[in-house]
């Protein structure tokens, strides 16, 4: 891919985020999400929850990847303006950390045309802690709650859409999460020893967003703290309950940054995406 700075070779990319995002042909990839537009229901019934305290440390930047520019907008906002563009999302509340509060409003929110209200919650030492510092923001005529990794940019309104929609359209669920089938064989391994290989077909890798009835999600949160739980995603907590969650199937596009090397995971998608060559 042409004049792409590869920030696993080339880290002085991640310290000047407008390198590395200059071979993603900002031009084109902005003329392609221009099209996202802020919308407002009369009576929104969901509030978003989106999640962007990581520090950062495996992706290399510091300060965290949330503020790394994508074609000049910062990762996170991409996420926050997917969301903004669902109209039964009546409240996003974008979770970061406190001292950099200021910060990500001035970079990530301010700057940016958002028709959604959006608040700052402070993110805890956890996951976990941040999901339930910005659902303490959530108001309780919110009847449904989406929660979403700020470092996945890729996230589109059509898929929120469905994901909320899955949720409403089976009064039996406690939420949905998208996800993925596994595509890798799987392998069993004790003390360095393969000891089995299950059947991959049974196995999905979660993605964001999750979505969830807010009054279990509530619930679920408080019998974790009470009995000292940490779940690996926001469902696990639900499902301990014995709580009913539906899949939803993702793309392999909904990418979370995490490590230098999904940075050109992501390149590569926005160019697939959005029709760009290299």
């Amino acid at each position: 891919m042409a004049n792409t700075v590869d920030p696993v070779y080339a880290p002085q990319g991640l310290r000047e985020p407008h390198i590395v995002s200059s071979g993603l042909r900002s031009d084109l990839f902005t003329e392609a999400m221009s099209g996202l537009e802020g919308k407002l229901d009369k009576n929104p019934r969901t509030a978003a929850i989106i999640l962007a305290g990581g520090t950062g440390e495996r992706f290399g930047q510091i300060g965290g990847k949330q503020l790394v520019e994508i074609a000049g907008k910062p990762v996170l906002t991409w996420s926050a303006e997917s969301f903004d563009a669902v109209g039964d999302i009546g409240l996003i509340v974008v979770v970061c950390p406190q001292d950099r509060i200021d910060e990500y409003l001035r970079r990530a929110i301010d700057p940016f045309p958002f028709v959604t209200p959006v608040v700052i919650a402070p993110a805890g030492a956890t996951r976990q802690e941040s999901a339930f510092s910005g659902l303490e923001l959530v108001p309780d005529d919110f009847e449904y709650v989406v929660l979403h990794d700020g470092a996945r940019p890729l996230v589109t309104p059509d898929l929120i859409e469905h994901t909320i929609a899955t949720v409403k359209g089976n009064i039996d669920c406690d939420g949905a999460v998208v996800a993925h089938p596994s595509v890798d064989t799987l392998k069993i391994v004790e003390n360095g020893v393969i000891v089995g290989t299950p059947d991959r077909t049974v196995f999905w890798n979660a993605q964001t967003p999750q979505v969830f009835r807010t009054g279990i999600y509530r619930r679920a949160h408080s019998a974790a703290l009470s009995e000292g739980f940490v779940g690996t995603d926001d469902s696990s907590l639900i499902e301990r309950l014995g709580g009913h969650i539906l899949v939803v199937e993702g793309t392999r596009d909904n990418i979370k940054l995490t490590v230098p090397e999904d940075y050109e995971l992501l390149s590569a998608a926005v160019m697939r995406l959005f029709g760009m060559k290299g």
